[in-house]
């Protein structure tokens, strides 16, 4: 077109872009948090996934005003139907005057995994009525699986959101640590999974609060049901809850979260009372070893003593024992 109409930047005029001050971003970040706006606490979870110098200086900010909210692990076999069971449930704990919220963790890609879209469409109900849903990405890293969700809860408590409840499946490590995170652990169980009893002898039994028969209205609910107890041990009235529900019908869930409410109180109140010891002793634990091995990486990589034990290694001058007892010495010497 004709000189008159080129874009300013093309007539050679100056640009100014704005700078926007870090300081002043985080002070927005925290505020938008505080008033439980739904993009900042997906920015916030983005940053301590991703960012580790952003996470850090966010936790700082946010640390002394978490810890308030309850958190509850639900897991269990796949296919347990965990994913309704919560959306039901979370719908019974707003009736409570609870502000619930949800982090999946899915073991497969942060990216692509198919766990995610499928946690998504059975929670839609949940989602629309006001519940927050997240996806937490396991990416195969035990501590990181912590890391990763502590900081997210403490982002969502600072949000006001409360409890705060993390989904996985019953698969091991990841159960573990969760169990380090969580003030209430509930199993949920399918009748028609055909490793349920399996599940059980596995050690679900150990780590839960609540246990849940879920999709009663299947056939062997309630022959579940007296193998779950009957492998507990424990007595109507004492020990873990045990219940039958069924997020299809929406039978038993009215029950369940009046339960999981008032034992989330009565542990958010020991846990309040007592420092949650145990579960900043494994965080802390994690931080150390963590940083400690990436040093020690950048150690060896210049370590003439670990270059001449790989060599006599190789040789087979020296066994694998010996060969880490004097790279050992000579990091800690």
């Amino acid at each position: 077109g004709a000189a008159g109409t080129r874009p300013a930047a093309a007539r050679g005029a100056h640009i100014s872009f704005i700078a926007v001050d870090p300081t002043a971003r985080m002070a927005d970040l925290l505020a938008d948090l505080r008033r439980g706006k739904r993009g900042a606490v997906a920015r916030a979870i983005s940053a301590v996934e991703n960012d580790p110098r952003e996470a850090r200086r966010l936790i700082k900010r946010i640390f002394a005003s978490s810890g308030g909210s309850a958190v509850v692990g639900v897991t269990g076999p796949a296919g347990a139907g965990k994913s309704s069971l919560i959306n039901r449930a979370s719908a019974e704990l707003r009736r409570l005057g609870m502000s619930p919220a949800v982090l999946a963790v899915d073991p497969t890609s942060h990216v692509t995994g198919g766990a995610i879209l499928g946690d998504r469409v059975r929670m839609a109900e949940s989602a629309d009525a006001g519940t927050y849903i997240r996806s937490i990405a396991s990416r195969g890293s035990a501590g990181a699986i912590s890391a990763s969700l502590r900081n997210s809860v403490r982002i969502l408590e600072y949000a006001g959101f409360d409890p705060v409840i993390i989904e996985s499946v019953g698969a091991g490590q990841t159960e573990v640590e969760i169990s380090t995170i969580a003030d209430v652990t509930v199993v949920v169980f399918n009748p028609h999974t055909g490793d349920s009893i399996q599940a059980i002898k596995a050690g679900l039994t150990e780590i839960g609060d609540i246990y849940l028969v879920n999709k009663s209205d299947l056939p062997g609910a309630s022959r579940l049901l007296d193998a779950v107890r009957d492998y507990i041990g424990g007595e109507p009235g004492a020990g873990p809850v045990v219940l039958k529900t069924s997020a299809k019908r929406n039978t038993g869930i009215r029950e369940f979260a009046r339960r999981l409410r008032d034992l989330a109180e009565e542990r958010r109140g020991r846990r309040k009372a007592e420092g949650n010891a145990s579960g900043l002793e494994a965080e802390l634990r994690y931080i150390v070893l963590n940083k400690m091995s990436g040093e020690i990486d950048a150690m060896l990589d210049s370590s003439e003593t670990f270059a001449d034990c790989l060599r006599k290694m190789a040789s087979g001058k020296l066994d694998p024992f010996a060969a880490g007892d004097r790279v050992s010495r000579s990091l800690m010497g």
